[in-house]
């Protein structure tokens, strides 16, 4: 018998004694693997049409819905490891967000003050 001769009668019980509450952190647990994923496959994208490598925006909006799912998913299975791991990811993630959004109301401001950007002698504002 072949390999998928095997595996099928043990899938179909293993599906069949798996509880709904159980297939349903799976399925978080496998979308938020793709949310996180999708940072990856947006970094290859931007790069490639940049010829250079760069990291865009959504790079962190996905690396932030992934990793806050994955966090909820570590929870879940009580593995400490693993909230470590999504844990710190996600302080460094929203960090990130928090620099873009500041810069991105610095340009706003600038550019309603009719100024290119900000000037040396000028803080930027930290305040949110």
């Amino acid at each position: 018998m072949t390999f998928f001769g095997h595996a099928a009668p043990q899938l179909s019980q293993w599906w069949n004694s798996t509880s709904a509450t159980e297939m349903t952190w799976l399925t978080i647990g496998f979308l938020a693997q793709l949310m996180f994923s999708m940072r990856f496959i947006v970094q290859w994208i931007a790069s490639e049409r940049a010829r250079r490598s760069i990291v865009p925006e959504t790079f962190w909006y996905f690396s932030l819905v992934g990793g806050a799912m994955l966090f909820a998913y570590a929870i879940y299975r009580l593995d400490p490891v693993f909230m470590l791991g999504q844990g710190m990811g996600l302080l460094m993630y929203a960090r990130n967000i928090y620099f873009i959004r500041t810069h991105h109301r610095a340009a706003a401001l600038a550019a309603a003050e009719g100024g290119s950007g900000l000037r040396s002698e000028q803080p930027a504002n930290r305040t949110g």
